[in-house]
Formats: structure tokens, C-alpha cells, sequence
């Protein structure tokens, strides 16, 4: 699924909001994995402390505790707001405004250190359509907890249609030991969490609990579509996630759609590639209606400062392509999902520094056994073979643009599409 996805420059991330200062307002939706039509039971704080748990770890799920009814563990208020209490259920947004959403984490066991739950994790859902309702689904799972998944939601209510926006790096996680800063991939694969460090161990009782927060921004308009994917090199077919091994070459394609009645100037496309994989030099390449079959940019700066890609009248459209090679510098034994970040900025009349964002994964399973030894008399082929580079079959030109750098040609192009924001497809 494609999205639209925005970051307007210069919001700035809210206050961390501190545990002891949580209470929600209304009961809202939440639940968990038990199977089970009625979910995971609750307990009182005071059949906690007279052992009911045993030796069971299982998280928000006291009726009456530090933020009341921890089954509502997912919240929401205007960013930097220093009122204590959060809207539990639903909040009245207005366009333009942050909104700090939290999501409380409490290991209930009162067993301390003797009762460390494993491999805890946060993650946000942020909607993907354009409603007068936004729901975001808070998720928080654990390996060793029963249940082993839980989750809460709360609405952003506006009286006209509206999209959500992520504000980039504003992910924190509080405790009693400070701030952490948490990855993006809050809102996509999600983030581990920890006590002392992000390790993904917490130990039971409310001394170890704490509150992860993210910022969300609301828009009353949609400027720009940007959809990203991603293919191993030499095949055809597009996707928003591949399987790849340690050493393919894949390329990835930014498209870019302007949605504005007017035109807009200056569209700025750079791209953020995650730390194992490496840009190829010399393979970025520009298809626009002044360039249908292709123009190669000779600057290697679209994984650095950006490439401008000029200017585009209404509906007009733009693919940027360049190729990235798949390397082991990070990478954990098992799976591993390498997340590219696009972005485009532009500028018109009545939009101003708009960063729109998507994203394409490359899942890399690394095996750490030893290597087979080298077999010299087996011959050497390549493993992913090159095709005939085909050009996108949906560029019409509607009207030239301007032309802004060097050679490159702003055309205008068309397709059919919708709108598109953040999605949920590495969630579950």
C-alpha cells in the first residue's frame, strides 16, 4: 500500500510526560491475545500485593492502579500541555496541532527482579485513510507474558476530514532511570524496550514500569503523494518488502505525485538508507514526461543531501530510481528488517517545507553457522543478472514545469490513485 505520510519542518518533539503524573479520563478499546471473548481478567492492587499472580507475568492489567484502569494503557493530549490528565478514550483535535499519544507499560508481577518479563516491545498503528476519525492502536507485546500481546486505542476526533502525521524522532521512552530515545520503527516494526537500557527486559512492580510517547501531527490537507518500493535487482516485479541475502543488489523507486491545483516548485527527493544497506554510486536515475525513457543523474546525493527533481504542475508525477547494495555491518543472527525511508519536500503558495515520507523493507534472514569452505573448481556466476531497465508505463505528459538543475526536464505525469497515509502491513 502506498501512503502519504507528512512531516512539516520545524515541530518540534513534546516533553517526555513522567509516569506518576498519568491518569486517564474515559474507558477506551483495548485487548489482548488470550483468545478469549471477554480478554485477560484484572486484578486489584491489593490482590496483587496478597500474591494472586503467583508466578505469572502479565502487563496493565490492574483495575486500580497508578493510572487507574490499566487496561486503557493507550492516551492522548496537546503536545507539551502540562495537565496530568490524558484522554483515555478520544480527544478533539484541531488542524495543525501535536498531540503527544502515550502508551503505559507496567509488568504487574510484585516479584521484582524475580519476574523479568522478555523481550518487550512498543508498537504504534497510525491510520491510513482521511476521516473526520483517526484511531491510533497502541500495541505492547512481551515472549514471556500472559498474554504475550496487548493493546489500547484511542481516537483523534476533528469536525473535517484529517490525516495524521509522525513527527520524526519523536519517540521517547520514560522510567524511572531517565529518557530513551526510541527508533522510528515505533510506528512500524516496533521498538524494544528495557529498565536500565533498551534491552528488552523489564522486571515486575511499578518501581520498573514506564511510558512510551510518540507526537503526531494533524493536517486538514493532502499536498503530495509519495509511494516507495523496492525489487532485487534484475527482477520486474515491485514491492513494498523483498527477501534478500547478505551482498544482493536491489533498487528501489520513489514516486512522486503532486496533488495540488496549482504547481509547485523546487521538489526536493532524498532518501534515508538503514545501516546495512550501501548506495551503488552513479544509479540514480529520473523518469518524468521531459524524460520518459529516463535521464541519470551524475550526482550521488540522493541518500545525502537530495536530488531536486524541479518543478511540476497539478496531478504531475516523477519516479526517481538508484540501486543499493545489501551489507553486514549491524545485522543480528536470524531475521532482520532493513527500513528505507523516502522523502520529498515541496513548496507553493499555501504549502510551505511539506516532507512527505514512505517507506520499503528489505528482510535479510542471516544464518550464523560456520561458512562451507570455497569450492575452486566450481565455477562463478552472478547471482542476480541484469535485464533491459523497462521505463514506467504511466507517464502522460499533462503540461511542462520548469526546468530547475542541470539537464533534468520537470515534466508532468498522471496516474490513478487515492489517498494514501501511514500503514499498518508490519504490525502483526
Amino acid at each position: 500500500m502506498s501512503k502519504i505520510f507528512n512531516t512539516v519542518a520545524g515541530v518540534a518533539a513534546a516533553a517526555v510526560v513522567a509516569a506518576a503524573a498519568l491518569a486517564p479520563v474515559m474507558v477506551g478499546a483495548w485487548g489482548d491475545n488470550t483468545g478469549s471473548a471477554d480478554g485477560r481478567p484484572s486484578y486489584t492492587l491489593e490482590q496483587v500485593n496478597a500474591g494472586k499472580l503467583g508466578d505469572k507475568i502479565t502487563f496493565n492489567s490492574i483495575s486500580n492502579g497508578k493510572i487507574g484502569d490499566e487496561k486503557n494503557f493507550v492516551g492522548a493530549k496537546v503536545a507539551g500541555a502540562t495537565v496530568k490528565t490524558w484522554n483515555a478514550n478520544e480527544i478533539k483535535v484541531k488542524d495543525g496541532e501535536t498531540y503527544t499519544i502515550r502508551l503505559f507499560v507496567h509488568n504487574n508481577s510484585p516479584r521484582g527482579m524475580q519476574a523479568i518479563a522478555k523481550n518487550v516491545k512498543a508498537t504504534f498503528s497510525i491510520p491510513t485513510n482521511v476521516a473526520k476519525t483517526q484511531t491510533i492502536v497502541g500495541y505492547l507485546d512481551s515472549s514471556n507474558a500472559t498474554p504475550t500481546r496487548y493493546w489500547d486505542e484511542v481516537k483523534l476526533v476533528a469536525d473535517e476530514n484529517i490525516y495524521l502525521e509522525y513527527v520524526d524522532g519523536s519517540a521517547m521512552y520514560n522510567n524511572n532511570k531517565g529518557d530513551f530515545k526510541l527508533p522510528n520503527e515505533v510506528i512500524t516494526s516496533g521498538a524494544t524496550l528495557g529498565y536500565t537500557s533498551m534491552n528488552g527486559e523489564i522486571p515486575g512492580c511499578y518501581e520498573y514500569s514506564g511510558v512510551v510517547t510518540i507526537n503526531v501531527k494533524v493536517h486538514s490537507s493532502v499536498a503530495a503523494k509519495l509511494q516507495k518500493k523496492v525489487r532485487i535487482k534484475g527482477t520486474k516485479e515491485w514491492s513494498e518488502s523483498v527477501d534478500a541475502k547478505i551482498g544482493d543488489e536491489v533498487e528501489y523507486q520513489i514516486e512522486y505525485q503532486n496533488l495540488l491545483a496549482e504547481e509547485v516548485k523546487n521538489v526536493m527527493i532524498r532518501d534515508v538508507l538503514p545501516t546495512n544497506v550501501e548506495y551503488v554510486a552513479d544509479s540514480t536515475t529520473l523518469f518524468n514526461a521531459s524524460n520518459p525513457n529516463g535521464f541519470h543523474i551524475t550526482e550521488n546525493t540522493v541518500t545525502t543531501t537530495g536530488i531536486n527533481i524541479g518543478s511540476y504542475t497539478a496531478k504531475s508525477n516523477a519516479y526517481v530510481r538508484f540501486t543499493g547494495k545489501v551489507v553486514d555491518k549491524t545485522m543480528d543472527c536470524g531475521k532482520n528488517q532493513l527500513v528505507n525511508w523516502a522523502n520529498v519536500t515541496v513548496n507553493s503558495s499555501t504549502v510551505k517545507d511539506a516532507v512527505y515520507k514512505d517507506d520499503a523493507s528489505v528482510m535479510v534472514d542471516k544464518t550464523c553457522k560456520e561458512p562451507e569452505p570455497v569450492n575452486p573448481d566450481k565455477p562463478v556466476t552472478p547471482d542476480n543478472p541484469s535485464t533491459p531497465e523497462e521505463t514506467p508505463t504511466t507517464i502522460v505528459n499533462t503540461g511542462a514545469g520548469t526546468v530547475v538543475t542541470g539537464a533534468i526536464g520537470a515534466g508532468s505525469m498522471v496516474t490513478t490513485l487515492g489517498y494514501y497515509l501511514a500503514s499498518r502491513k508490519k504490525l502483526m
